[in-house]
């Protein structure tokens, strides 16, 4: 049994016949494209996929930080730049 991250699925085929009705019906929400009952891919609407790449922007600038911040800092006068 595979898991699916979504409450909504759609085989290709369907998805296939009419791929905007599909987005419509998501009503935003992501769909598991599914092949031979498996899923293949999702369907995430473009503004779930942006705050993901977003977050996960988020995520590597902290990671960055973490590993920063025991380095040595060096005091500049905002003159002097």
């Amino acid at each position: 049994m595979e898991i699916l991250y979504t409450n909504a699925s759609i085989s290709i085929s369907e998805l296939k016949k009419n791929p905007s009705a599909v987005i419509e019906e998501a009503d935003g929400f992501p769909v598991a494209v599914l092949n031979h009952n498996r899923p293949a891919a999702y369907l995430v609407p473009a503004a779930a996929f942006e705050a993901m790449i977003e977050k996960l922007d988020d995520i590597e600038l902290v990671r960055m930080v973490k590993e920063r911040e025991h380095e040595p800092t060096i005091k500049v006068s905002p003159d002097d730049l």
